[in-house]
């Protein structure tokens, strides 16, 4: 059972977000909050799985209430609902560590399959929104240079390469006809090799690395 918070300034909202997660078998909504203090407040108590973050709200937003969880909370994964307008809020929330964001109009059976996706611990965009997460404005960017991506395997570099390109785990396996599991292994050496925190760092460094520089060649040949 997936335990979620609602975080939304709006009753109704919630109501509404409240039945249609309720429908799914495996989730339920065990507590409800009007603002980012309130969620923080209810969170040691009610040990959510996944928070469901709006970002406008009044008192406390959903950027200062995410990096408050995810600074106090590691193990609670926040989930950030947003308009188009909202670009510079989410950017925020994504650098302070949300694993992903989608649209209020969102469907609810992909909203169901985001949160699933997200409690697995998978980085997590609504649908063309990972594309705009890539032209966000970031007042910190992660940068690494050609000789740290030699640190990278050929192999490494070609999962580098379609995690810039939006493929989640069993898209990249797929194309590189590798087990899931195979993968994923990758993926943590990637990041533990550029010290970066998640996938979506790892989308955001290397999409602009791949189309405006030759991929280097890395330290091996590989698998």
């Amino acid at each position: 059972m997936i335990r979620i918070l609602l975080v939304d300034d709006q009753h109704i909202i919630r109501q509404g977000l409240k039945s249609m997660l309720e429908s799914n078998a495996d989730m339920q909504v065990i507590g409800e909050a009007e603002n980012g203090q309130r969620a923080i407040e209810q969170i040691s108590s009610l040990q959510p799985d996944i928070v469901l973050m709006d970002i406008r709200m009044p008192v406390m937003d959903g950027v200062a209430a995410t990096g408050a969880i995810v600074q106090h909370y590691p193990n609670v994964k926040v989930l950030v609902l947003t308009t188009f307008d909202d670009d510079e809020y989410v950017s925020q929330a994504m650098r302070l560590g949300a694993k992903g964001y989608l649209l209020k109009d969102t469907e609810p059976d992909e909203l169901a399959l985001a949160i699933r996706s997200v409690n697995k611990g998978h980085t997590q965009f609504g649908p063309g929104l990972f594309e705009k997460a890539l032209t966000m404005p970031t007042s910190a960017p992660v940068t690494v240079s050609p000789p740290e991506l030699a640190q990278l395997t050929p192999r490494e570099l070609e999962v580098l390469r379609l995690i810039a390109s939006g493929a989640n785990n069993r898209e990249i396996a797929q194309a590189l006809f590798l087990s899931e599991n195979t993968v994923k292994n990758y993926v943590t050496n990637i990041l533990s090799r550029l010290n970066l925190r998640d996938r979506t760092q790892a989308a955001l460094l290397a999409h602009p690395l791949f189309n405006l520089m030759q991929m280097p060649r890395g330290k091996d040949q590989g698998h």
